[in-house]
């Protein structure tokens, strides 16, 4: 992945739903810290990238809107 762009807030709901074997829709706007960490690897994972976070792109990242943006900014930047 060259652009992190191409991450899309569906994207990021589907990896969350996924944990836990939920539907879309049943992914809330809050993200825990078990999902958080799931999410980073899975973008890893999926999008060939190493993701490392500083304090405050971490604290950002505690909703669906928020890790979107902070893992656009990160993938654009590698």
């Amino acid at each position: 992945m060259t652009n992190g762009a191409t991450l899309g807030r569906e994207d990021v709901v589907a990896i969350l739903a996924s944990l836990r074997t939920r539907p879309a829709g049943d992914v809330p706007e809050r993200i825990d810290s078990m999902e958080l960490a799931w999410l980073v690897h899975q973008v890893e994972q999926r999008y060939g990238v190493r993701i490392e976070l500083d304090d405050g792109q971490f604290g950002r990242m505690g909703t669906v809107s928020g890790a979107l943006d902070v893992l656009r900014e990160v993938i654009a930047a590698v």
